[in-house]
Parts: structure tokens; C-alpha cells; sequence
């Protein structure tokens, strides 16, 4: 079947994301642009659109002068979001980048924690550029962005250097593309950086996964790597990479898989079990986090993945914000095989373990369902108004897991 020509995933409107953009003369649908997706699946994803859209990932140029245009009016709540990014240590113009030319994540010697702070300043930095033209703020990102890929050469470690290529990649490249055509930007030099240091383990952990037994790895791990290899495709305007990463969401051989991340179904209740849900609650919120990064970044590209599989995500996403508030959810048993050797592990029971964590995840998922498609996520919307107004790296605590996602919805997807 030609690309050009495979099913689209169709919104509850009946008509797809991309053919809603072409009809309103946006992105183009999709041609036969970058090589075939690698061949880590069954099946073959939609093809990755003609042209990209930049800034296209997490936030696109509407999202960015909206928050513009509001936060200067004072109107909330992008006003308050943007007091919660300006409060944040990381959007400070005074930040000096710490390079390294290895990062270490998992064993002796760990100091991935001087990259994960630097990203997001230089995240946060570009915001604050964004919202307010101030160039303190835009030339602070900049040279974040220039002295590590000047300067990185390695992502290493245990096993979690993975999860260090996956997280930081997919935030890195966010930043990044915030950061496009600023003056003295050496984009090219970050694009090489992305490709030579984390793209390889993006793809080396999908298509190997640490030489274990394909379900070893929790959901997490295969999502990050998706998200990086999703966000380098874009920054890199890479199409062969684009579906890679979207054709393993739909059809993948790991736990990053949609079917996979969200086995059972409960369309009686309108909810999903999530994966990870037997194992703690903390893990299965940054799971949705991560998945809603994907979805978002796909989304501005004009992949609807939101709705995939009869808004699978979306009915675990109220599973997981239903439970988080306390309330009751059904569980099915799950299992899986461990190790080198798929030994036999089980869940019989949903995991209590850091119930209503708060992580900055849920603005995104409210506004795109209550918002842009007219949807009732009572669940998810009570979890969003719970962490409003949303922060970000930096907020949630000073561990890695404070800094899993990029935050700032209030401010950014507010509509």
C-alpha cells in the first residue's frame, strides 16, 4: 500500500486531523517524503507531512502568541502560569550552562542531574523569550543550547542511560526548536549533537531493549525513546525518523505500543487500565505525561494520536486522574515476562503506592479534549484544576522525577 494512501485516524468529528488542517489551508497532507520507517513493526505508519511545521512540537506558533498576546493583556490563567514560570529558579536570564562531554546516568559516577537543570533553563529561557521578546532570556537559552552541543559527546551509564537518551533527548530537542532562526544559534551543530549522541540509543533501546525480554521494560521507557526519536524527526525535519516513532506507537513490539500501554479496555465506564498501574502511581502518572508529550508533538505535525483506537488514551488518562483523586477503578490482572529469560511476573491488584502525586501533566490533556474537541474528561479536569496553575522542571521536587516532564500547561495550552 502507498503512503499516500493508507487509513488516516479520524477524529470524533469523522474527518482527520490532518485533512482539518488542509481544509483550513494549513499543513499539507502527507507525500511520500523521508525513507520508509524502520523496520521495528508490523504495519506502516501514516507518512510524515511534506513540509514541517516549525515550532512544531510540543508548542506550535499559535500556542506561543497566544500566551503573548493574554499574558500581556493580564488575563488568567496565562497570567497566572506565567507567574509560576517567572517564580521558577531555571527561567532566570542569570543562568550559566554547565557542560559536560559525558553524562552519566545509572552507576559510578552520575551527574545527569547538571543536564537535565540546564534543559530546562534553557527550556524555561525560551518561553520567557517567547512570551516577552526579552533577548536576556533568549540569548541565555541560546548559549545553553550552544556550549552542550559544543561540548557533549556521550550518554552513558546502566541501563537508565536509556532513559537518560529518551527524557532529556525529547526535552532537549524541544528547546531547541523553540530556539530556531535565534540569532547566533548554532542549529546545525545541535541537529548533529541529537542525531550522533541520542538518537542512537533512542533507536538502539526499541529495536534491542537493553537485550531483555521485549516486556521488561515498564511503558516509560519505550515512550521517552519514542518522544526523542519523534522530536529529533521533527527538529531535524527527518520523515524516516517521524514514523519511526509513530509507527511504533501504533503498532510496536514493546510496551511504548498504545495497545500495549493501555492493555485493557472498559468502554462501559468510558476508562483504560494503564500498564504500569500495578506497579505505583507515581510511574503510571509520568506515563500519561509521557504519552500526552507524544500525542501533543504528533498533533502539531497533524497526526491526530490522541483519538487513536477510539480515544484509547484518552479513557486512560481518566483512569489514572480517577484513581489519583481517590476514587475507585476496575483491575484487570496483568502479565508480563521479566528478565533475559521472560520469567513470570503478575499484578493482581492496582498499586496504591504515591496515590495523588501531583506532576505537571494534565493542563495539556484538558484543554485538547474539553477545548479543541468538545470532549466531558471530568477526571482529568479535576486533576488539572488540582496542580493549576502548572509549573514545571524545577517545581516538583529537585530528583529526576521533578523534571520527567516540561510542564507550564496553564500557560501554554490554556484556550
Amino acid at each position: 500500500m502507498s503512503r499516500t494512501n493508507k487509513h488516516r485516524t479520524q477524529s470524533a468529528s469523522g474527518i482527520s486531523r490532518r485533512g482539518m488542517l488542509k481544509a483550513a489551508g494549513g499543513l499539507a497532507l502527507a507525500g511520500a517524503a523521508g525513507a520508509t520507517a524502520t523496520a521495528l513493526t508490523a504495519g506502516t505508519a501514516d507518512a510524515a507531512p511534506a513540509t514541517f511545521t516549525h515550532p512544531g512540537m510540543l508548542h506550535i506558533w499559535g500556542d506561543l502568541n497566544r500566551a503573548k498576546v493574554r499574558v500581556a493583556a493580564g488575563d488568567n490563567p496565562w497570567l497566572a502560569g506565567w507567574n509560576r514560570l517567572t517564580a521558577n529558579s531555571h527561567s532566570q536570564s542569570t543562568w550559566v550552562a554547565n557542560p559536560q562531554a559525558t553524562i552519566i546516568r545509572g552507576g559510578t559516577g552520575e551527574n545527569y542531574g547538571i543536564l537535565y537543570n540546564d534543559i530546562h533553563a534553557a527550556y524555561q529561557n525560551a518561553l520567557r523569550w517567547w512570551v516577552t521578546g526579552s533577548t536576556a532570556h533568549g540569548d541565555c537559552a541560546r548559549n545553553i543550547l550552544n556550549a552542550w552541543s559544543a561540548t557533549l559527546t556521550e550518554v552513558t551509564g546502566n541501563a537508565d542511560r536509556y532513559l537518560a537518551a529518551g527524557l532529556y533527548g525529547y526535552q532537549f530537542a524541544n528547546a531547541a526548536e523553540l530556539m530556531r532562526g535565534y540569532s547566533g544559534f548554532d542549529l546545525e551543530r545541535f541537529k548533529r549533537m541529537m542525531l550522533n549522541v541520542f538518537y542512537p540509543l533512542n533507536d538502539r533501546f526499541l529495536r534491542e531493549h537493553n537485550d531483555a525480554c521485549i516486556t521488561n521494560y515498564w511503558a516509560n521507557w519505550d515512550l521517552c525513546n519514542m518522544n526523542s526519536i519523534l522530536a529529533i524527526g521533527i527538529l531535524c525535519d527527518d520523515g524516516a525518523k517521524y514514523d519511526q516513532a509513530v509507527n511504533y506507537f501504533k503498532n510496536g513490539a514493546g510496551n511504548g505500543a498504545i495497545r500495549k500501554a493501555i492493555p485493557f479496555v472498559y468502554d462501559s465506564e468510558g476508562l483504560a487500565q494503564w500498564q504500569e498501574s500495578g506497579r505505583d502511581q507515581g510511574h503510571t502518572v509520568m506515563g500519561i505525561g509521557q504519552m500526552g508529550a507524544f500525542c501533543e508533538m504528533a498533533w502539531n505535525q497533524g497526526e491526530d494520536l490522541y483519538g487513536y483506537d477510539n480515544n484509547r488514551f484518552m479513557k486512560a488518562a481518566q483512569y489514572v486522574a480517577k484513581y489519583n483523586l481517590g476514587e475507585n477503578v476496575p483491575f484487570t490482572k496483568y502479565t508480563w515476562g521479566t528478565g533475559q529469560n521472560c520469567a513470570y511476573s503478575e499484578h493482581t491488584v492496582i498499586s496504591s503506592a504515591s496515590r495523588g502525586q501531583l506532576r505537571p501533566v494534565w493542563e495539556i490533556l484538558h484543554y485538547h479534549y474539553v477545548r479543541r474537541r468538545g470532549l466531558s474528561v471530568p477526571y482529568i479536569s479535576r486533576m488539572a484544576a488540582q496542580v493549576y496553575p502548572e509549573g514545571g522542571g524545577g517545581d516538583y521536587g529537585s530528583t529526576s522525577g521533578g523534571y520527567d516532564q516540561t510542564g507550564f500547561g496553564t500557560l501554554m495550552y490554556a484556550k
